[in-house]
């Protein structure tokens, strides 16, 4: 089970992975999930999950994998980045 997520943005690149961060941030408080970068990259997992948020000039790109047994966090997941990304990204 996979999602995938893009959204466009007029930031500099500084702020777009500085906001890129705090969801990550807001991902790892939620849902127990490791994270750190990885170039314009974030990489996160935690047993179960693995994904990466991309970072460029114009989109932030949310991609991840659930396992099996956390394919039902996937509504509460998407639900949780799509909020954040309108909060932030406008």
């Amino acid at each position: 089970m996979s999602i995938d997520i893009r959204k466009k943005h007029d930031k500099s690149l500084e702020e777009a992975q500085d906001i890129a961060d705090s969801l990550a941030q807001d991902l790892a408080d939620k849902f127990d999930i490791d994270y750190g970068w990885d170039g314009d990259t974030i990489v996160f997992q935690r047993m179960g999950v693995s994904g990466e948020i991309d970072v460029d000039e114009e989109v932030v790109h949310v991609r991840a994998r659930l396992g099996f047994f956390l394919s039902y966090l996937k509504p509460a997941v998407e639900k949780e980045i799509h909020r954040y990304l309108d909060e932030h990204f406008r």
